[in-house]
């Protein structure tokens, strides 16, 4: 099992989408902690990918690469990754309820590798 999808869970997932996270579809719901998280990591930036409806899905561009852990959750749906907005740390977690569901998933990550 990779190691993203043992700690990914409902408590983590964003909680307007909770109702639809489901062991089958982990990373639903998991973009923004999830990129800030490998932000942390490897560098580089998190960039948005706008949805359309006011909101954007989360990923990493490092070194000129972008990469996307959380994409799985749109199945087939392909997204544009090409000019999206950085996305800024202080910005996402000035909503409590995100920092702590990023400090959670940063701390289960952390007691995994160990």
């Amino acid at each position: 099992m990779k190691p993203m999808s043992a700690i990914w869970s409902a408590d983590t997932c964003a909680p307007r989408m909770r109702g639809d996270w489901s062991a089958e579809n982990p990373t639903h719901g998991q973009c923004s902690i999830t990129a800030f998280l490998m932000q942390d990591i490897f560098g580089g930036e998190v960039r948005g990918v706008a949805l359309g409806d006011g909101n954007y899905h989360c990923f990493n561009v490092v070194d000129g690469c972008a990469f996307d852990l959380t994409s799985e959750q749109f199945g087939d749906k392909k997204l544009d990754y090409e000019s999206c907005p950085v996305q800024r740390r202080e910005v996402h977690f000035a909503k409590e309820e995100k920092r702590l569901r990023y400090e959670a998933l940063k701390a289960r990550l952390t007691e995994r590798m160990e």
